[in-house]
């Protein structure tokens, strides 16, 4: 790569980091000279304008990179990331080299080129950023890697600077020390009948996960795939293939604060797919509710398990005064129970091949739950478009649902739910059906 656009980059990014600082200290300022008294003004602003100074100083492109140099030593470029397990794991993450391109299996050692991810103190992301944001077909850190410094060594004062430079940002690819934790995962499998074992942890692929993340959200989001699916939609030709991951999970890493698990979660939202596993079905027994009232009058055996849990769970606080810890049990036993119920409308709503079965004169179903579980009918019938997306229908299967599970509940007599509880039950409904059904658009699309 040739050496300028890639100085450019650096001195580029350095300068976005100040600009964003700057507009944050010139906003407060503003707020501190507007409320200081005449006499005090000149002082302020004096005082304002070195604060100012040392500021830009800090980003001034030779003292920034000496700090982030010297901060790089508190991440580590890694594949395989430890706190993918919990989030509290102090264990080792690891960089993996090994290349297996001929490989039946899919692996982290069968990417061409695996983006790898930054863990460790999360203060020093920007260093990791830095490090790794390619530009022209080059980053910083891949130019390391070959031995090429000549763009740091152009911005350096002298030689002494350029090796600080060096040494300090290499320290993010040095081998640690290995070892595991308590809160990692490990396989203790022996290797004799003296005793003796391999200590197996196994770790998370931050790498082939971010593979797989761009791999599906380009099959969902580029301009290219969405033309594609809307000419599948209007049965119209397309020179684009239609790409679909059927029965994507996702799971949640890191809760509200991604960027605490590693870099590269956090650049995903903390989100990761997963791909079913599940053995294929060969028949199909599943028929739509077409003969009942409402969607909740039948249910698996699993489910009645569930509710007759929460049953017994109730009966044994009903003497205790609330606590969190009751109301958040009492939510988690809910929650469970929205989730299977969940799972039996996905199964109804896939039943692509009878799409269209509540129009049939013989469907007694309620027009809400109708709404819910053939939404495919929407594509041929307008008028059913126009209610499904008006979302009054969510409020009534809530409701539904609140009254189905304090009827099941208040069964035996035993414990008295009413309309705190259905209220609680239908907010949370709600909620979770949104959530659902905003998943499930992205399947039908």
């Amino acid at each position: 790569m040739k050496e300028q656009p890639l100085i450019s980059f650096i001195i580029h990014y350095i300068v976005g980091r100040l600009q964003p600082k700057l507009e944050a200290f010139d906003k407060e300022a503003e707020k501190r000279l507007s409320a200081a008294g005449a006499e005090d003004k000149s002082a302020i602003a004096q005082q304002l304008a070195g604060e100012r100074r040392e500021l830009e100083k800090k980003y001034e492109i030779r003292t920034w990179l000496t700090d982030a140099a010297a901060r790089a030593g508190q991440i580590s470029l890694v594949t395989h990331a430890v706190k993918y397990f919990h989030g509290d794991a102090k264990g080792s993450s690891v960089y993996s080299t090994v290349k297996t391109p001929e490989c039946a299996y899919l692996s982290t050692a069968t990417l061409h080129s695996p983006v790898l991810d930054a863990v460790g103190n999360s203060a020093a992301l920007d260093v990791a950023k830095l490090l790794q944001t390619e530009h022209e077909g080059d980053s910083l850190l891949a130019s390391l890697r070959r031995g090429d410094g000549s763009a740091l060594a152009a911005l350096a004062e002298n030689d002494a600077q350029f090796e600080q430079w060096v040494s300090g940002f290499m320290l993010a690819l040095s081998d640690k020390s290995l070892s595991t934790h308590q809160l990692a995962k490990q396989l203790f499998f022996p290797v004799s009948g003296m005793g003796n074992y391999h200590l197996i942890s196994p770790l998370y692929s931050s790498s082939l996960a971010h593979a797989l993340h761009l791999r599906i959200n380009d099959s969902r989001y580029s301009e290219e795939s969405v033309a594609a699916r809307k000419a599948r939609r209007e049965k119209v030709w397309s020179p684009d293939e239609v790409t679909i991951f059927p029965d994507i999970a996702v799971q949640n890493v890191g809760g509200t604060k991604p960027q605490n698990i590693s870099y590269l979660n956090s650049v995903r939202g903390g989100k990761s797919y997963l791909l079913r596993c599940a053995p294929p079905q060969w028949q199909q027994s599943l028929k739509p509710p077409a003969g009942q009232k409402t969607f909740f009058s039948s249910f698996s055996p699993e489910t009645g398990r569930v509710v007759a849990d929460l049953r017994r769970y109730l009966y044994s606080v009903s003497e205790r005064e609330s606590t969190m810890e009751i109301r958040q049990k009492r939510a988690e036993y809910v929650d469970d129970l929205i989730g299977l119920v969940f799972n039996h409308a996905a199964e109804i709503q896939g039943l692509t091949e009878l799409r269209g079965w509540s129009q049939k004169p013989e469907c007694i179903l309620k027009t809400a739950h109708q709404l819910w579980l053939d939404p495919m009918r929407q594509d041929t019938d307008p008028d059913f478009k126009r209610l499904r997306e008006g979302g009054d229908w969510i409020i009534e299967v809530a409701e539904d649902f609140s009254h189905w599970l304090n009827t099941h509940l208040n069964k035996n007599g035993k414990i008295t739910l009413g309309a705190v509880e259905f209220r609680e039950w239908s907010v949370l409904m709600r909620r979770r059906l949104r959530e659902f059904d905003a998943v499930q658009q992205e399947t039908w699309q």
